[in-house]
Protein backbone atom coordinates (compact mmCIF):
# COMPACT_ATOMS: atom_id res chain seq x y z
CA UNK A 1 0.00 0.00 0.00
CA UNK A 2 1.02 3.62 -0.86
CA UNK A 3 0.44 6.21 2.07
CA UNK A 4 -2.75 7.64 0.28
CA UNK A 5 -4.18 4.03 0.42
CA UNK A 6 -3.05 3.36 3.74
CA UNK A 7 -5.10 6.56 4.91
CA UNK A 8 -7.70 5.18 3.17
CA UNK A 9 -7.93 1.83 4.67
CA UNK A 10 -7.68 3.31 8.32
CA UNK A 11 -11.04 5.69 7.35
CA UNK A 12 -12.33 2.23 6.21
CA UNK A 13 -11.38 0.32 9.37
CA UNK A 14 -12.93 3.05 11.36
CA UNK A 15 -16.22 4.28 9.69
CA UNK A 16 -16.57 1.76 7.29
CA UNK A 17 -16.27 1.34 3.13
CA UNK A 18 -16.97 4.36 0.94
CA UNK A 19 -18.97 4.60 -1.84
CA UNK A 20 -16.69 4.87 -5.40
CA UNK A 21 -17.41 8.44 -6.04
CA UNK A 22 -15.74 9.12 -2.42
CA UNK A 23 -12.94 6.85 -3.08
CA UNK A 24 -12.44 8.38 -6.50
CA UNK A 25 -12.30 12.08 -4.83
CA UNK A 26 -9.79 11.17 -2.53
CA UNK A 27 -7.72 8.89 -5.34
CA UNK A 28 -8.33 12.08 -7.87
CA UNK A 29 -7.86 15.09 -5.61
CA UNK A 30 -6.46 14.27 -1.95
CA UNK A 31 -4.64 17.71 -0.55
CA UNK A 32 -1.84 15.97 -0.45
CA UNK A 33 -1.44 12.37 -2.66
CA UNK A 34 -4.07 13.34 -5.21
CA UNK A 35 -3.36 12.56 -8.81
CA UNK A 36 -4.47 15.89 -9.95
CA UNK A 37 -2.16 17.85 -7.18
CA UNK A 38 0.89 16.23 -7.51
CA UNK A 39 1.33 14.96 -10.95
CA UNK A 40 2.11 16.06 -14.17
CA UNK A 41 -0.17 13.36 -16.34
CA UNK A 42 -0.48 14.38 -19.74
CA UNK A 43 2.17 13.76 -23.10
CA UNK A 44 4.57 10.90 -23.60
CA UNK A 45 6.25 11.68 -19.91
CA UNK A 46 2.54 10.97 -18.06
CA UNK A 47 0.22 8.70 -18.47
CA UNK A 48 -1.88 9.67 -21.33
CA UNK A 49 -2.11 12.15 -24.34
CA UNK A 50 -4.89 14.14 -25.27
CA UNK A 51 -6.02 15.63 -28.38
CA UNK A 52 -4.54 18.96 -28.32
CA UNK A 53 -0.80 17.19 -27.57
CA UNK A 54 -1.54 15.23 -30.95
CA UNK A 55 -1.27 17.76 -33.26
CA UNK A 56 -1.97 21.59 -33.12
CA UNK A 57 -4.72 21.54 -36.12
CA UNK A 58 -7.15 20.55 -33.08
CA UNK A 59 -7.08 23.63 -31.00
CA UNK A 60 -6.81 25.55 -34.34
CA UNK A 61 -10.05 24.65 -35.02
CA UNK A 62 -11.40 24.60 -31.40
CA UNK A 63 -10.15 28.37 -31.77
CA UNK A 64 -11.95 29.04 -35.01
CA UNK A 65 -15.06 27.32 -33.68
CA UNK A 66 -14.87 30.03 -30.79
CA UNK A 67 -14.81 32.90 -33.08
CA UNK A 68 -17.51 31.91 -34.76
CA UNK A 69 -19.77 31.25 -31.81
CA UNK A 70 -18.75 34.95 -30.55
CA UNK A 71 -19.76 36.05 -33.87
CA UNK A 72 -23.42 34.73 -33.31
CA UNK A 73 -24.04 35.77 -29.91
CA UNK A 74 -23.25 39.34 -31.38
CA UNK A 75 -19.81 39.90 -30.87
CA UNK A 76 -19.60 40.99 -27.06
CA UNK A 77 -17.28 43.65 -26.44
CA UNK A 78 -16.80 41.30 -23.38
CA UNK A 79 -15.96 37.53 -23.10
CA UNK A 80 -15.61 35.06 -20.37
CA UNK A 81 -13.75 32.59 -22.32
CA UNK A 82 -13.27 29.64 -20.23
CA UNK A 83 -11.44 26.93 -20.03
CA UNK A 84 -12.27 23.18 -17.87
CA UNK A 85 -9.25 21.09 -16.67
CA UNK A 86 -6.84 22.74 -19.40
CA UNK A 87 -4.38 19.94 -19.24
CA UNK A 88 -1.08 21.62 -20.30
CA UNK A 89 -2.61 24.67 -21.82
CA UNK A 90 -1.97 23.69 -25.39
CA UNK A 91 -5.53 23.60 -26.56
CA UNK A 92 -6.12 27.28 -25.32
CA UNK A 93 -2.73 27.98 -26.93
CA UNK A 94 -3.24 27.05 -30.53
CA UNK A 95 -7.09 28.52 -30.02
CA UNK A 96 -6.15 31.86 -29.60
CA UNK A 97 -3.23 31.64 -31.61
CA UNK A 98 -5.94 30.74 -34.80
CA UNK A 99 -8.16 33.28 -33.30
CA UNK A 100 -5.70 36.76 -34.51
CA UNK A 101 -7.54 36.06 -37.74
CA UNK A 102 -10.33 38.30 -35.14
CA UNK A 103 -8.55 40.51 -33.52
CA UNK A 104 -11.45 42.30 -31.74
CA UNK A 105 -12.21 38.56 -30.63
CA UNK A 106 -9.17 38.30 -28.67
CA UNK A 107 -9.48 41.99 -27.46
CA UNK A 108 -12.65 41.07 -26.23
CA UNK A 109 -11.20 37.72 -24.62
CA UNK A 110 -11.24 37.49 -20.67
CA UNK A 111 -9.37 34.35 -20.00
CA UNK A 112 -10.48 31.94 -17.17
CA UNK A 113 -8.80 28.42 -16.59
CA UNK A 114 -10.36 25.95 -14.03
CA UNK A 115 -7.66 23.82 -13.36
CA UNK A 116 -7.15 21.87 -9.57
CA UNK A 117 -3.66 21.05 -10.05
CA UNK A 118 -0.66 23.18 -8.88
CA UNK A 119 1.43 21.13 -10.65
CA UNK A 120 -0.25 21.67 -14.39
CA UNK A 121 -1.16 25.27 -13.26
CA UNK A 122 2.94 25.79 -13.59
CA UNK A 123 2.72 24.29 -17.18
CA UNK A 124 0.24 26.28 -18.09
CA UNK A 125 1.56 29.29 -16.82
CA UNK A 126 4.73 28.32 -18.72
CA UNK A 127 2.54 27.70 -22.25
CA UNK A 128 0.58 31.03 -22.08
CA UNK A 129 2.93 33.21 -20.73
CA UNK A 130 2.24 36.71 -21.37
CA UNK A 131 -0.95 36.21 -21.66
CA UNK A 132 -3.85 37.49 -18.69
CA UNK A 133 -5.12 34.79 -17.51
CA UNK A 134 -7.27 34.27 -14.68
CA UNK A 135 -7.28 30.73 -12.22
CA UNK A 136 -9.83 28.98 -10.42
CA UNK A 137 -9.79 26.29 -8.18
CA UNK A 138 -13.73 24.82 -9.59
CA UNK A 139 -16.49 26.87 -11.61
CA UNK A 140 -17.87 28.34 -7.98
CA UNK A 141 -15.75 31.55 -8.76
CA UNK A 142 -16.28 31.73 -12.68
CA UNK A 143 -17.49 35.61 -13.32
CA UNK A 144 -20.96 36.64 -14.51
CA UNK A 145 -21.27 37.52 -18.39
CA UNK A 146 -21.57 36.34 -21.47
CA UNK A 147 -19.05 33.15 -22.17
CA UNK A 148 -17.58 30.29 -24.22
CA UNK A 149 -16.76 27.20 -22.34
CA UNK A 150 -14.29 24.49 -23.30
CA UNK A 151 -13.86 21.56 -21.54
CA UNK A 152 -12.11 18.64 -23.44
CA UNK A 153 -11.40 15.53 -21.16
CA UNK A 154 -12.80 17.35 -18.72
CA UNK A 155 -16.05 15.13 -17.60
CA UNK A 156 -14.23 11.91 -17.97
CA UNK A 157 -12.38 12.71 -14.69
CA UNK A 158 -15.46 13.52 -12.14
CA UNK A 159 -16.43 10.75 -9.50
CA UNK A 160 -18.91 8.45 -10.28
CA UNK A 161 -20.98 6.08 -8.53
CA UNK A 162 -21.77 2.48 -9.82
CA UNK A 163 -24.70 0.21 -8.96
CA UNK A 164 -25.45 -3.19 -9.20
CA UNK A 165 -28.58 -5.55 -9.83
CA UNK A 166 -28.51 -8.22 -7.72
CA UNK A 167 -31.43 -11.22 -7.27
CA UNK A 168 -31.88 -9.10 -3.81
CA UNK A 169 -32.01 -5.91 -5.36
CA UNK A 170 -30.16 -2.97 -6.23
CA UNK A 171 -27.02 -2.27 -4.22
CA UNK A 172 -24.34 0.67 -4.14
CA UNK A 173 -20.85 -0.36 -5.38
CA UNK A 174 -17.97 0.56 -2.68
CA UNK A 175 -14.80 -0.19 -1.37
CA UNK A 176 -13.85 -1.73 1.48
CA UNK A 177 -10.77 -3.72 2.89
CA UNK A 178 -10.55 -7.46 2.44
CA UNK A 179 -9.37 -10.18 5.29
CA UNK A 180 -5.58 -9.28 4.62
CA UNK A 181 -6.87 -5.34 4.82
CA UNK A 182 -6.43 -4.85 1.36
CA UNK A 183 -8.48 -2.12 -0.22
CA UNK A 184 -11.20 -4.10 -2.47
CA UNK A 185 -14.69 -3.80 -3.69
CA UNK A 186 -17.58 -4.63 -2.40
CA UNK A 187 -21.31 -3.90 -2.31
CA UNK A 188 -23.54 -2.29 0.21
CA UNK A 189 -26.81 -3.93 1.58
CA UNK A 190 -29.80 -3.90 -1.06
CA UNK A 191 -32.02 -1.22 -1.01
CA UNK A 192 -30.17 1.46 -3.49
CA UNK A 193 -32.72 3.57 -5.93
CA UNK A 194 -32.24 3.53 -9.37
CA UNK A 195 -33.40 2.67 -12.67
CA UNK A 196 -34.55 -1.01 -13.66
CA UNK A 197 -31.79 -3.21 -14.95
CA UNK A 198 -32.58 -6.01 -17.32
CA UNK A 199 -29.89 -8.96 -15.87
CA UNK A 200 -28.38 -9.62 -12.42
CA UNK A 201 -25.04 -8.42 -12.10
CA UNK A 202 -25.37 -5.40 -14.66
CA UNK A 203 -24.02 -1.88 -13.64
CA UNK A 204 -24.90 1.32 -14.51
CA UNK A 205 -22.96 4.38 -13.77
CA UNK A 206 -24.33 7.95 -12.19
CA UNK A 207 -22.12 11.02 -12.53
CA UNK A 208 -24.21 13.07 -10.44
CA UNK A 209 -20.84 15.41 -9.98
CA UNK A 210 -20.88 15.85 -13.45
CA UNK A 211 -24.71 16.63 -13.30
CA UNK A 212 -24.38 18.84 -11.31
CA UNK A 213 -21.76 20.91 -12.44
CA UNK A 214 -23.44 20.78 -16.08
CA UNK A 215 -26.45 22.38 -14.72
CA UNK A 216 -24.70 25.44 -13.47
CA UNK A 217 -22.97 26.36 -16.54
CA UNK A 218 -26.33 25.52 -18.48
CA UNK A 219 -28.05 28.01 -16.11
CA UNK A 220 -25.11 30.87 -16.53
CA UNK A 221 -25.31 30.64 -20.41
CA UNK A 222 -28.60 30.49 -20.52
CA UNK A 223 -29.39 33.71 -18.36
CA UNK A 224 -26.02 35.75 -19.72
CA UNK A 225 -25.77 34.27 -23.26
CA UNK A 226 -23.05 31.52 -24.22
CA UNK A 227 -22.02 27.97 -25.51
CA UNK A 228 -20.39 24.89 -23.97
CA UNK A 229 -17.76 22.83 -26.11
CA UNK A 230 -17.75 19.50 -24.40
CA UNK A 231 -15.09 16.37 -26.02
CA UNK A 232 -15.15 13.63 -24.10
CA UNK A 233 -14.82 9.84 -24.49
CA UNK A 234 -18.58 7.97 -23.25
CA UNK A 235 -21.78 6.81 -24.85
CA UNK A 236 -24.64 9.21 -26.57
CA UNK A 237 -27.51 7.04 -24.98
CA UNK A 238 -27.31 5.84 -21.32
CA UNK A 239 -26.82 2.15 -20.90
CA UNK A 240 -25.22 -0.36 -18.38
CA UNK A 241 -21.17 -1.65 -17.97
CA UNK A 242 -18.71 -1.13 -15.92
CA UNK A 243 -16.39 1.59 -17.79
CA UNK A 244 -14.31 2.48 -14.35
CA UNK A 245 -10.40 2.38 -15.65
CA UNK A 246 -7.11 3.20 -14.35
CA UNK A 247 -4.03 4.24 -16.33
CA UNK A 248 -0.90 5.17 -15.74
CA UNK A 249 2.00 5.42 -17.87
CA UNK A 250 0.09 4.78 -20.58
CA UNK A 251 -1.03 1.19 -19.64
CA UNK A 252 -3.88 -0.31 -17.91
CA UNK A 253 -3.91 -0.40 -14.15
CA UNK A 254 -6.06 -1.54 -11.08
CA UNK A 255 -7.91 1.27 -10.20
CA UNK A 256 -7.59 0.20 -6.17
CA UNK A 257 -3.81 -0.82 -6.60
CA UNK A 258 -2.40 2.76 -5.94
CA UNK A 259 -4.33 5.54 -5.50
CA UNK A 260 -3.00 9.15 -6.66
CA UNK A 261 -0.58 7.16 -8.50
CA UNK A 262 -2.81 6.35 -12.10
CA UNK A 263 -5.64 8.45 -13.70
CA UNK A 264 -9.30 7.49 -12.78
CA UNK A 265 -11.96 8.19 -15.29
CA UNK A 266 -15.09 6.69 -16.74
CA UNK A 267 -17.28 7.28 -19.58
CA UNK A 268 -19.42 10.35 -20.19
CA UNK A 269 -23.12 9.67 -20.13
CA UNK A 270 -23.69 12.30 -23.01
CA UNK A 271 -27.61 11.59 -22.44
CA UNK A 272 -27.89 12.46 -18.91
CA UNK A 273 -25.63 15.68 -19.62
CA UNK A 274 -28.27 16.51 -22.13
CA UNK A 275 -30.98 16.09 -19.67
CA UNK A 276 -29.43 18.26 -17.14
CA UNK A 277 -29.16 21.12 -19.43
CA UNK A 278 -31.98 20.94 -21.34
CA UNK A 279 -33.64 21.44 -17.48
CA UNK A 280 -32.05 24.46 -17.04
CA UNK A 281 -33.89 25.81 -20.46
CA UNK A 282 -30.19 25.64 -22.52
CA UNK A 283 -30.34 24.11 -26.37
CA UNK A 284 -28.61 20.96 -26.69
CA UNK A 285 -26.56 19.86 -30.01
CA UNK A 286 -24.96 16.46 -30.76
CA UNK A 287 -23.89 14.55 -29.37
CA UNK A 288 -21.74 13.48 -32.66
CA UNK A 289 -17.92 12.06 -33.07
CA UNK A 290 -15.04 13.74 -33.09
CA UNK A 291 -14.50 12.65 -36.25
CA UNK A 292 -17.57 14.10 -38.26
CA UNK A 293 -17.18 16.82 -36.20
CA UNK A 294 -13.79 17.85 -36.92
CA UNK A 295 -14.37 17.11 -40.65
CA UNK A 296 -17.24 19.78 -40.92
CA UNK A 297 -14.86 22.53 -39.45
CA UNK A 298 -12.66 21.82 -42.08
CA UNK A 299 -9.90 19.60 -40.29
CA UNK A 300 -8.62 17.37 -44.32
CA UNK A 301 -8.42 21.01 -45.45
CA UNK A 302 -6.04 22.43 -42.87
CA UNK A 303 -3.91 19.26 -43.18
CA UNK A 304 -3.24 19.43 -46.45
CA UNK A 305 -2.80 23.35 -46.29
CA UNK A 306 -0.17 22.54 -43.75
CA UNK A 307 1.69 19.63 -45.76
CA UNK A 308 1.62 22.15 -48.43
CA UNK A 309 4.76 23.86 -46.75
CA UNK A 310 6.32 20.90 -44.89
CA UNK A 311 8.84 18.60 -45.07
CA UNK A 312 8.25 15.25 -46.14
CA UNK A 313 9.00 14.02 -42.04
CA UNK A 314 6.55 17.12 -41.36
CA UNK A 315 3.94 15.58 -43.87
CA UNK A 316 3.82 12.17 -42.09
CA UNK A 317 3.94 13.23 -39.38
CA UNK A 318 0.73 15.09 -39.78
CA UNK A 319 -0.83 12.43 -41.76
CA UNK A 320 -0.64 10.67 -38.94
CA UNK A 321 -2.02 12.88 -36.75
CA UNK A 322 -4.85 13.52 -38.80
CA UNK A 323 -5.84 9.79 -38.92
CA UNK A 324 -5.71 9.58 -35.01
CA UNK A 325 -8.12 12.58 -34.35
CA UNK A 326 -10.48 12.32 -37.14
CA UNK A 327 -10.12 8.86 -39.18
CA UNK A 328 -12.33 5.99 -38.08
CA UNK A 329 -10.70 2.03 -37.17
CA UNK A 330 -8.12 1.24 -35.16
CA UNK A 331 -4.99 3.61 -35.44
CA UNK A 332 -1.87 2.95 -33.51
CA UNK A 333 -2.75 -0.09 -32.14
CA UNK A 334 -6.07 1.50 -30.39
CA UNK A 335 -9.06 -0.75 -30.02
CA UNK A 336 -11.41 2.63 -31.86
CA UNK A 337 -9.80 5.42 -32.84
CA UNK A 338 -10.75 8.75 -31.26
CA UNK A 339 -12.79 9.70 -34.38
CA UNK A 340 -15.36 7.39 -33.42
CA UNK A 341 -14.77 6.98 -29.54
CA UNK A 342 -14.98 10.66 -28.52
CA UNK A 343 -18.09 12.75 -28.93
CA UNK A 344 -18.86 16.74 -29.16
CA UNK A 345 -21.69 17.74 -27.77
CA UNK A 346 -22.15 21.72 -27.69
CA UNK A 347 -24.79 23.28 -24.59
CA UNK A 348 -26.02 26.67 -25.93
CA UNK A 349 -28.28 29.51 -24.90
CA UNK A 350 -31.70 28.79 -26.37
CA UNK A 351 -31.36 32.16 -28.66
CA UNK A 352 -28.31 31.33 -30.55
CA UNK A 353 -28.05 29.54 -34.01
CA UNK A 354 -26.96 26.13 -34.17
CA UNK A 355 -22.84 26.26 -33.68
CA UNK A 356 -20.43 25.01 -35.99
CA UNK A 357 -20.19 21.64 -36.82
CA UNK A 358 -23.26 20.36 -36.00
CA UNK A 359 -26.53 19.93 -37.69
CA UNK A 360 -28.95 23.14 -37.77
CA UNK A 361 -31.56 21.33 -34.94
CA UNK A 362 -30.54 20.28 -31.55
CA UNK A 363 -30.57 17.12 -30.73
CA UNK A 364 -28.23 13.64 -30.83
CA UNK A 365 -26.62 12.67 -34.24
CA UNK A 366 -25.31 9.20 -35.64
Amino acid sequence: MNALAHEIAAMIAQDGPISLERFMTLALQHPRYGYYRVRRPIGAAGDFVTAPEIHQMFGELIGLWSVEVWQQMGEPSSLRLVELGPGRGTLLADSLRAARLRPAFLQAADIHLVEASEALIEVQRATLKGLPVTWHSSIDTLPDGPAIILANEFFDALPIRQYVQTETGLCERVVGLNAEGDLCFGLSPAGASGPAVASTGAIFEVGAAAQAILRRLATHLVSQAGALLMIDYGYAQSGVGDTLQAVQNHEPDDPLRAPGEADLTAHVDFAALARAATAEGAAVYGPTGQGKFLARLGIFERAAALKRKATSQQAAAIDTALARLALPGPQSGAKASMAELFKVMAIVSPDLAAPPGFDASPGHES
